[in-house]
């Protein structure tokens, strides 16, 4: 039977798939923190979740001196691997993928994580089977270029006028915008709903059982 709207589905990982916004913007404090360096309030550490680390940093943390930015870096990993294989995936996920990957879509991930971090969450999580294909952010450019979408398509022998991405952040809808890809957004991430609606998402889910809903009838 003819799909409906999509045969590849690319996830974010952080804030869309696994329950880790909270952490990555402590671990971000905590880095400044243990430096001396003025600490990122909440919003700002939340905004640039998505981001390659390097980038991330430094847009949370701007004015710094270049050479501190690395140790900034390593104080923030020092920080994540000491919890990471402790974060949960968000209620409903497993699920959601194993009755997508059942129906026979193309499943993928697009994210800001290393290839190492994203390798321990997948292996951590025991999703290393579930996904087509994934990109990282130290693999490629990082968002809101949409080389990472391109990569995957390609990889995947996929249309990007049949890929959909689906992610927590404004640099997920903005990278699916600028490949030419339907974009998804889920509120219950990093980026707050008023600024993801902003950029005219095809559907915005509170859930993961509201996004599931939506594909199951729509996708």
């Amino acid at each position: 039977m003819a799909r409906k709207s999509f045969d590849l589905i690319v996830f974010d990982w952080d804030g869309t798939l696994m329950d880790s916004t909270a952490t990555i913007v402590r671990c971000i404090q905590s880095a400044a923190k243990d430096l001396g360096l003025p600490i990122p309030d909440r919003k700002v550490a939340s905004h640039v979740i998505g981001l390659g680390l390097s980038e991330a940093i430094r847009m949370a943390m701007p004015g710094l001196e270049s050479h501190v930015y690395p140790r900034v870096v390593e104080r923030y990993r020092h920080h994540y691997l000491a919890q990471d294989e402790d974060l949960i995936l968000f209620v409903g996920v497993r699920e959601m993928l194993a009755d997508l990957s059942q129906q026979g879509y193309f499943l993928a991930v697009a994210t800001g994580k290393s290839r190492v971090g994203l390798n321990r969450a997948l292996h951590s999580s025991n999703l290393l089977s579930v996904f087509d294909a994934t990109r990282c952010a130290d693999e490629t450019f990082s968002k809101p270029h949409p080389a990472m979408l391109h990569e995957l398509t390609r990889e995947l022998g996929q249309d990007l006028k049949r890929t959909v991405m689906i992610g927590d952040t404004t640099h997920d809808l903005q990278m699916a915008i600028n490949a030419g890809a339907a974009a998804i957004a889920v509120d219950y991430g990093a980026h707050p709903a008023s600024e993801l609606i902003a950029l005219h998402p095809i559907f915005t889910a509170s859930s993961v059982i509201a996004l599931h809903t939506w594909l199951n009838d729509n996708a």
